[in-house]
């Protein structure tokens, strides 16, 4: 491997390191409020330092290897897509501490049966998941996961749509829940803008990866 190779390998480790630890912060941040931890949800926000300091180490690596090396083409095209990438990450990461501090704040446990009714906890769980499968697509280069991103971001899409309807009938059911439905209301939200936050990543994958692939099929029909 050039030096070019060995640094753009190991950025890329470092932004899967990233990656796995925002995603555990989404994961934190709903067993908190499943469980209505504000421990653990504290535990969200303090880590939310090392997501931000994660991110601008990136990016100034991201910076050094184009200062030293001033890569072009395809290498060019990475560093750029991993530039955006992270900011991406950096903004979920965000998300999960919001939430987070939206456990900390209610003084209220959040009820099962209204998250169920409200289709938040499907909505936790997809988003999660298609967390995880973007990350497979970047670790892979599949671009055929990448552009599967798409579709399913509707579906959070559509929950999101209906949650006003739904989180009225929260409130009609029981009046007394109105500040916790709020807070619902707002989770959903939030875990709306991981879907988009996600697609904008698939984007990035693709406009690499595919520029990878017809490097490689020019550089075979010159052979």
């Amino acid at each position: 491997m050039t030096p070019l190779e060995t640094e753009i390998s190991a950025l890329k480790a470092e932004i899967i390191s990233m990656w796995i630890l925002v995603q555990s912060q989404l994961n934190k941040s709903k067993e908190a409020m499943l469980k209505f931890d504000k421990d653990l949800a504290r535990e969200v926000l303090i880590k939310e330092k090392r997501v931000n300091s994660f991110e601008l180490k990136i990016d100034r690596d991201c910076e050094d290897i184009m200062a030293l090396h001033q890569p072009v083409a395809v290498d060019l095209r990475f560093l750029l897509a991993a530039l955006k990438i992270n900011n991406n990450l950096e903004r979920i990461g965000d998300i999960a501490a919001g939430i987070a501090n939206y456990v900390v704040d209610s003084s209220v446990n959040y009820d099962t049966e209204a998250l169920e009714s409200v289709s938040l906890l499907s909505m936790f769980d997809e988003a999660i998941n298609i967390m995880t499968d973007t990350r497979a697509a970047f670790e892979n280069e599949d671009t055929m996961l990448a552009r599967s991103i798409f579709k399913r971001d509707e579906v959070l899409n559509t929950i999101n749509f209906n949650a006003p309807i739904a989180i009225a009938e929260v409130i009609k059911k029981d009046p007394t829940s109105t500040i916790e439905a709020l807070y619902m209301l707002s989770i959903i939200r939030r875990l709306e803008r991981v879907g988009d936050q996600c697609t904008n990543i698939a984007e990035e994958i693709i406009f690499y990866v595919d520029a990878k692939v017809l490097k490689h099929q020019q550089n075979s029909l010159k052979k």
